[in-house]
């Protein structure tokens, strides 16, 4: 096990470490007193005590956190959380025993099955009895110990485990902490391995790029990926790494992070994100009469996730920072090839007309429009909106990625 105590002298290192990025601010919705934020705390616990973290057949991961999360940091009134709570939650299957229990002995042994589901959450949340009720003692023990820590399997399942931990810190809930390590547990897949073994990691790459855009747009193009398939989805991600796992791993050793440009391999990650979701598209739907021209579901993950970089990377230990943001791009770029590799048009972007739309046009559609209920959507605006806060905008980047997206989102595309 990671001696907690060890990890907190590594603390005030991690708070500036390679990025100098402030904490985000954190609502501590125990102790708040606005009726949304005792909505939210009452809503949270609700579905950690009813609801499973997976559903249709562990197929699906329960999103009502993100949801409810998303929607308070976007202004919603305690209605409007409890209206999003119960459409969320009539999808969610109810939780039922796992075929045995776990403990501290043997628990890296059911990672990665997904029946064990209840009893992971029981098995942190005795952990978080035993330290106290301290839940993020219980975070750094399991996500950082070991030769292969928990940590390097955050973006497993589209990064849902890392979205999930990222809301744990941003309202400070130990019920979504625990289902977050929960996530990461029973989600555990193949990914991992490239970061685990460092042999993946130091293998020399064909050409170098300070740019994540500039790698794209040669992966776009490179030949050794025709043909892997023809249609889009998730179904994609076991072929990219069973037979072009060399060429993958040339692209992701390609972006060079070093301490010394952190922070601009950051932002750029950052605007890479926002490009994939809201410049894929060859025109927007408005101005096309294409109705087919959806946003897709897989980029908003890629969005969703960079956002959980930003919230995690000054809480984490300085040697998990640089890796973080590296799982993060290995995981971009298996959704790009699994997409079919689209051409990213920013001038769609940089160019759009927001016609005086504000952040108030982009919230208010989020919280009172046609899609409020849609979870993905409402993520990403909250995503888009932080962005613009945290990092800046003198350019209105992020403004008018999220006008453009408001104004064309229709539902999602990318599916078969």
């Amino acid at each position: 096990m990671f001696p907690f105590n060890l990890l907190r002298s590594f603390l005030p290192f991690a708070e500036k470490g390679f990025f100098s990025l402030p904490p985000v601010e954190t609502i501590e919705i125990d102790t708040a007193h606005t009726k949304p934020a005792r909505a939210l705390k009452h809503l949270l616990k609700l579905n950690h005590g009813n609801y499973a973290i997976l559903w249709n057949e562990r197929k699906f991961h329960n999103h009502a956190p993100h949801s409810l999360c998303s929607a308070f940091l976007l202004g919603a009134s305690a209605d409007d959380l409890n209206r999003l709570y119960e459409a969320e939650s009539k999808q969610l299957d109810p939780w039922v025993d796992s075929p045995g229990e776990i403990s501290t002995f043997d628990w890296r042994d059911f990672l990665g099955k997904r029946e064990y589901e209840r009893a992971f959450v029981d098995f942190f949340e005795d952990e978080l009895v035993r330290r106290g009720y301290d839940w993020k003692k219980v975070v750094f023990q399991y996500l950082f110990s070991g030769k292969e820590p928990l940590f390097n399997a955050l973006t497993s399942d589209l990064g849902h485990p890392l979205i999930h931990l990222a809301y744990a810190f941003e309202v400070s809930s130990r019920e979504v902490a625990m289902e977050a390590l929960s996530l990461t547990a029973v989600c555990y897949g193949q990914p991992h391995k490239y970061l685990d073994d460092p042999s993946y990691s130091k293998a020399q790459p064909s050409y170098t790029s300070t740019s994540p855009l500039d790698i794209l747009s040669k992966v776009r193009v490179d030949r050794r990926l025709h043909n892997l398939f023809s249609t889009p989805g998730d179904h994609n991600f076991e072929i990219i790494f069973r037979d072009a796992e060399a060429v993958i791993l040339d692209h992701w050793n390609a972006w060079r992070i070093e301490p010394t440009n952190a922070m601009k391999a950051f932002r750029e990650s950052q605007e890479t994100a926002v490009a994939l979701l809201t410049a894929s598209l060859p025109t927007t739907k408005r101005s096309t009469g294409d109705a087919d021209a959806k946003y897709d579901f897989f980029f908003v993950h890629v969005l969703t996730t960079v956002h959980a970089v930003r919230v995690l990377l000054p809480a984490i230990p300085l040697k998990f920072q640089i890796p973080l943001l590296r799982q993060w791009w290995l995981m971009t770029l298996a959704m790009y090839i699994g997409q079919l590799r689209p051409q990213i048009k920013l001038d769609s972007v940089r160019k759009y007309d927001v016609a005086g739309k504000g952040w108030e046009y982009v919230t208010d559609k989020a919280l009172k429009g046609n899609y409020y209920t849609e979870t993905h959507y409402i993520k990403a605006v909250r995503a888009l909106r932080d962005m613009a806060r945290t990092s800046g905008d003198q350019d209105e980047f992020y403004l008018k990625a999220a006008v453009k997206f408001s104004d064309g989102f229709s539902g999602w595309g990318g599916f078969v």
